[in-house]
């Protein structure tokens, strides 16, 4: 019996008629996929992550869904929904293109629409049905930030199979070579001539041509096989010359469907991840994006990437959907952390010793070559070239802007940025907390857009400082803070490849839990604050708000009579460093009396962004000597339960991320060091109390801190001494026990302490 082919023609014009009706019922559409089993659905209100369901579709996006799979799988699900809706069920779905797996929407992500792309969509849709498509159309759909002509001409073939042809990989050789035609067109109406062209040359309906061009592309036994579509022999020499010391690249092909190869087994000396790339104008291996494989040959894994260049960081992003980068997948694979191209996105990745058929491989890379040819880009003028992340840089840099901070107290502040994205600066007025917080915001930013300082106010009893609110008179608009806040979060959620921070002075001039509260919140859940209901506010602001990973905040806290105290909750998700004056400071600022520039900081450490953010992201820690360190910390739990403040689990997880931070850091400080850095800024802030109460437990954590004074000489051999050297070689923690002695002497003296001073 006869293979019936191209039955699932009528089956997409019925599906046609179903669709002319859903634009105001896309909810239904997407239940109608899920209900055969057709996923995922996340959407995204930001960069970050994929935080919520989708619900608006449109009717070329419900063909890509279900064209995504495999042929059998497909099929299955063409079957399945033909039967729920009691329309033609085909038995074939030869033809058929297949939709990028990475990108099936033909509109970009919540977060990014911003220009009525999906009734754009709906609306080209209706004008394709009837035949009234225009070059301004069609200019129209294809500025829609995910759709290129080969997507667009694949969209308009499902929906009328006999009208439109698909411009893409496997029928653009096949036009060329086999009808002599070029392919290349620009508008709407070079489009519509090609077809005509093309319909002179071959008489069979363009669903039948469509399967003659991709048998045709991919039977690598028949005679008219396309060679210039097959790299699978050049892969193998690749892989087998990665294995010697030959650096030689002459021999290989420079062109393959219509991109530059470049290949690179290192420059004088072997690399460790050797890679081919293919390029297209105006792209470099050392600035844009574009297809390659990575070769990790420690690990056997040949990767094929959405390719970053490490050198420059290009305007272009890929834009895909669920996208996975390199060192996430080595990282939840326990492979360690790549050597480079992390940043890079995974398309396949292959064992090297149990590589697929040559023509999976020519079909995997053809297909990501054929998606990267159609994406539209520019590269920016400015380009900053990455360098890794160096403190020593920013302490230099301070020095000559005349800021005097000392080198241990900027360690502490870096470390702390990169453990969690809140630090708490607390201390004297004047000591330099903001300037801090500023100079580093400045030094490592690109320009002033990726900081904002927000003096907090008195009269601040909710969030509406911070995150605005919807109008009362005008419901269709948000009324958005002039400090800049809102705006700050919302750039750093539509660009996750900068730092951004917002440094809140004076942080506690009113109570930080009545207006900081959704920030607490979300921080530890990583869920969204909600800031209206959906659908009814469209000028820029989402209904719902991240905080991505790349948003660092920055509180600064004096204590007088006019501001507030913490509450635990507030401590125990900051770092929390306490800014001091010492006598030998005071003496070298009178003698220096150097001019503030804070100009000399501006994008000095700019270079360095994308290493810290990854320094940031990175949330393996080794600490040495763990077990050790552990012992030491259960024994401070212990003496402050007494007083009711003891920390959790997430203190403790982050003490250890601190000690591994600062390691990376600073690695010339000892582990003694890193513990006395921990104790201060994680374990001393929420102790308080009275005198009865504290004083007991202060005594205790002194012997802690000290190497071999027992704790009964501790209040005469420290406390005791109004002169006591704190660098003294008996002393193991010197930052913790300072803090401890100036809190047992207000304990005495007032009756009361707590870790805030005056």
């Amino acid at each position: 019996m006869t293979e019936k082919k191209f039955t699932w023609v009528n089956t997409h014009y019925q599906l046609v008629k179903y669709l002319e009706t859903k634009e105001n019922a896309q909810k239904e559409l997407i239940d109608l996929l899920k209900s055969v089993g057709i996923q995922p659905f996340n959407d995204k209100t930001s960069p970050e992550s994929h935080d919520v369901e989708l619900d608006e579709i449109d009717p070329f996006t419900f063909f890509c869904y279900i064209n995504k799979y495999g042929s059998q799988k497909r099929l299955d699900y063409l079957q399945e929904i033909a039967r729920k809706l009691k329309i033609e069920i085909p038995s074939d779905e030869k033809g058929l293109p297949s939709a990028q797996a990475q990108k099936v929407w033909l509109f970009p992500y919540k977060y990014d629409r911003v220009n009525n792309e999906i009734p754009r969509l709906w609306g080209f849709f209706k004008k394709a049905l009837e035949d009234k498509i225009t070059d301004i159309d069609f200019e129209d759909i294809l500025k829609i930030n995910s759709i290129g002509k080969t997507k667009l001409t694949e969209a308009l073939f499902y929906i009328n199979p006999e009208k439109y042809l698909p411009i893409n990989g496997p029928t653009k050789p096949f036009i060329l070579e086999k009808l002599g035609i070029n392919p290349i067109f620009n508008s709407y109406s070079d489009y519509i001539s090609l077809l005509n062209q093309i319909r002179t040359k071959i008489s069979v309906p363009f669903y039948e041509l469509s399967y003659i061009a991709w048998e045709w592309k991919n039977n690598i036994n028949n005679n008219n096989m396309d060679n210039s579509l097959k790299y699978s022999e050049q892969l193998t020499a690749f892989l087998e010359q990665a294995r010697t010391d030959n650096l030689k690249t002459k021999h290989y092909i420079n062109k393959f469907n219509g991109t530059i190869v470049k290949v690179s087994f290192g420059q004088g000396v072997t690399a460790r991840v050797p890679w081919i790339s293919f390029l297209k104008e105006p792209f470099t291996t050392s600035n844009g994006i574009y297809p390659v494989y990575l070769f990790y040959k420690d690990l056997n894994k040949l990767i094929l990437a959405y390719g970053i260049s490490e050198t420059n960081i290009p305007s272009e992003s890929w834009n895909i959907q669920n996208p996975i980068t390199i060192k996430k997948y080595f990282v939840e694979n326990n492979l360690g952390i790549p050597d480079r191209y992390g940043a890079s996105y995974v398309y396949k990745v292959y064992n090297v010793n149990e590589m697929p058929s040559n023509e999976i491989i020519d079909n995997d890379l053809n297909q990501l070559v054929e998606f990267y040819l159609n994406i539209k880009g520019q590269i920016k003028v400015d380009i900053i070239k990455p360098t890794e992340f160096n403190r020593n840089g920013f302490i230099d840099n301070l020095t000559d802007a005349g800021l005097l901070f000392d080198p241990n107290l900027v360690t502490r502040f870096i470390a702390s940025l990169i453990t969690k994205p809140f630090v708490i600066l607390s201390g004297l007025s004047g000591s330099g907390k903001t300037k801090l917080a500023q100079a580093f915001a400045q030094w490592i930013s690109q320009d002033e857009s990726q900081y904002c300082i927000v003096p907090v106010g008195a009269d601040w009893t909710n969030r509406e400082p911070l995150l605005g609110y919807p109008n009362a008179l005008k419901p269709d608009e948000y009324i958005k803070p002039d400090n800049g806040a809102l705006d700050l979060i919302i750039k750093a959620n539509k660009h996750p490849e900068l730092p951004y921070f917002l440094i809140l002075d004076e942080m506690n001039l009113s109570h930080v839990e009545r207006y900081f509260a959704d920030f607490l919140s979300v921080m530890e859940s990583k869920s969204q604050i909600s800031l209206f209901a959906e659908g009814s506010v469209n000028n820029g602001v989402p209904a719902k708000l991240s905080l991505p990973a790349n948003l660092f905040i920055i509180g600064t806290v004096n204590i007088d009579e006019t501001t507030y105290m913490f509450s635990p909750k507030v401590l125990d998700r900051a770092n929390t460093i306490e800014f001091r004056v010492t006598k030998d400071e005071i003496k070298k600022f009178f003698a220096t009396q150097n001019d503030l520039d804070m100009k000399i900081l501006k994008s000095q450490g700019a270079s360095m962004a994308i290493d810290f953010l990854e320094l940031a992201e990175y949330k393996k820690s080794v600490v040495q000597d763990l077990s050790e360190t552990l012992k030491k910390l259960i024994m401070f739990f212990e003496q402050l339960k007494k007083t009711g403040a003891e920390f959790g689990f997430r203190s403790a997880s982050e003490i250890i991320r601190l000690i591994n931070q600062l390691t990376i850091i600073n690695s010339e400080l000892s582990a003694d060091q890193k513990l006395d850095i921990a104790i201060m800024q994680k374990l001393l802030p929420k102790l308080h109390g009275s005198r009865r109460k504290l004083c007991p437990v202060l005594i205790i954590l002194a012997s802690f801190c000290m190497k071999d004074t027992k704790i009964e000489n501790i209040e005469k051999d420290v406390f005791g001494k109004d002169d006591f050297d704190f660098g003294a070689d008996n002393v193991k923690y010197p930052i913790s026990l300072e803090k401890i002695y100036r809190m047992y002497k207000g304990a005495i003296d007032n009756g009361f302490a707590s870790y805030a001073e005056a």
